[in-house]
């Protein structure tokens, strides 16, 4: 008999994650969720498909060109799977809460799906959580945005992250006043990106500018790194805009002093990254070995009026998968799902039931092996499937002890009475 191949690939871009991962992206999201409701931040669970046209809205030019797109033959119109919650936010903010006081802390976790170039080798599927804080414009409100980021990334405990700061309207202020556009500004701005201080003086040569102009897009390629960066940038940078934009981060930094993350903190006012979109402080979260951000946000002010509400709003979003794998490249330990496999060798199963049952009330992950086999079987399904101890039932030859508590990785044994039990296990609320 022939045997049928079935293809069970799947599309790039996108994974499977099996129990270990699948617990800890859980555990991940529940961490930043847990961090914005310490904080006073509510959920809201947007929907997983919109019209394309109303999602389109609140979108840039980037993410329309990556948004996966499909007929719904019920309403005729074109649907949309989200490539980002944020847009979602800001409709729902617009049409559904608008007229509740402000500000509005809305918190939020979900898949989003992007196309992403053949060879980029990036995810098209992104896990995000985080958090918008509509209704507020003032610097104490973008550095809450960054100081909660930092206290996720604690609460997950990644080690060695840095965050770095940027401001739009410092850039914009810039490019406004070189008085280029078109073409020879998106050269520009291109060079300006990569940090290619002769590229810039080339196309400048190409494109004369005013001579406090020509300095001032040339220092955009080296306004990076520490608190310094903003004494400088005030010496070669004199249009108002960014001037401004100067004084805003300026504020940001010393009130993250007061939060008390300064440490983490680098600066690149050259940073172009959302031009289009964020209005104001930009930031990002990096890991050495990592080229994704495991974490960015920022304010964008214009993005809710789009949908007749016009309220200012910061807020910052977390890419769990790259959270995931900057903890994996870490070494950090994942951890423990399951507490107890209970293996009942006795033949009446009801005390077994009972002590799970209690067990769980008391807050700990139990399992009943309630396949027939030997106990040397069950102990080795505990430790490949990451279960901490056994608790045998019915099964001991000990007369002064009534169960048998054994270590699923090293088989470690110890007789333990009834009363011992529950102070081996108290209630963990």
């Amino acid at each position: 008999m022939e045997s049928t191949f079935i293809d069970t690939s799947l599309p790039r871009g996108v994974a499977d994650y099996l129990p270990g991962r699948a617990a800890r992206l859980s555990e991940l999201e529940q961490q930043v969720l847990h961090v914005a409701t310490a904080w006073g931040f509510q959920q809201i669970l947007p929907p997983a498909l919109e019209f394309e046209d109303v999602l389109a809205i609140g979108m840039g030019e980037g993410l329309r060109s990556r948004t996966f797109r499909f007929d719904d033959w019920q309403s005729g119109r074109l649907l949309a799977i989200p490539p980002d919650i944020t847009p979602q936010i800001a409709r729902i903010v617009a049409t559904r809460m608008k007229g509740q006081l402000l500000p509005y802390r809305i918190s939020y976790a979900g898949r989003v799906l992007r196309h992403a170039e053949l060879q980029s080798g990036r995810n098209r599927e992104i896990m995000q959580a985080g958090v918008e804080l509509i209704g507020l414009d003032s610097p104490e409100a973008d550095a809450e945005m960054v100081a909660m980021a930092v206290e996720v990334m604690k609460a997950a405990k990644l080690r060695d992250f840095k965050v770095d700061l940027g401001q739009v309207g410092f850039c914009q202020g810039v490019f406004a006043a070189s008085g280029l556009h078109g073409e020879p500004l998106r050269l520009v701005r291109e060079a300006v990106s990569l940090k290619d201080v002769s590229a810039v003086k080339m196309l400048l040569m190409r494109y004369p500018v005013a001579a406090d102009s020509h300095q001032e897009l040339i220092s955009l390629t080296r306004l990076f790194g520490g608190s310094e960066v903003l004494v400088e940038a005030a010496r070669v940078v004199h249009n108002v805009r960014s001037r401004a934009a100067l004084q805003n981060i300026a504020e940001v930094v010393q009130i993250l002093a007061m939060h008390g993350v300064e440490d983490c903190l680098s600066i690149d006012l050259g940073e172009t990254r959302g031009l289009d979109y964020h209005t104001g402080l930009t930031f990002e979260g990096f890991v050495p070995g990592i080229g994704e951000a495991v974490f960015s946000g920022g304010r964008y002010d214009d993005l809710i009026g789009r949908y007749g509400f016009d309220a200012p709003a910061t807020g910052f979003t977390c890419n769990l998968f790259s959270l995931m794998q900057a903890l994996e490249l870490q070494g950090t330990r994942q951890h423990e799902q399951r507490d107890l496999l209970v293996f009942n060798g006795a033949d009446d199963r009801s005390e077994a039931l009972e002590l799970s049952r209690e067990l769980r009330q008391r807050g700990y992950a139990v399992a009943r092996d309630i396949i027939k086999r030997d106990l040397d079987a069950s102990l080795c399904y505990a430790a490949e499937a990451g279960i901490r101890a056994v608790l045998v039932i019915g099964n001991n030859q000990d007369t002064q002890s009534t169960y048998q508590l054994i270590q699923a990785t090293d088989r470690a044994e110890q007789g333990i009475t009834r009363e011992q039990l529950w102070q081996l296990f108290p209630s963990r609320s």
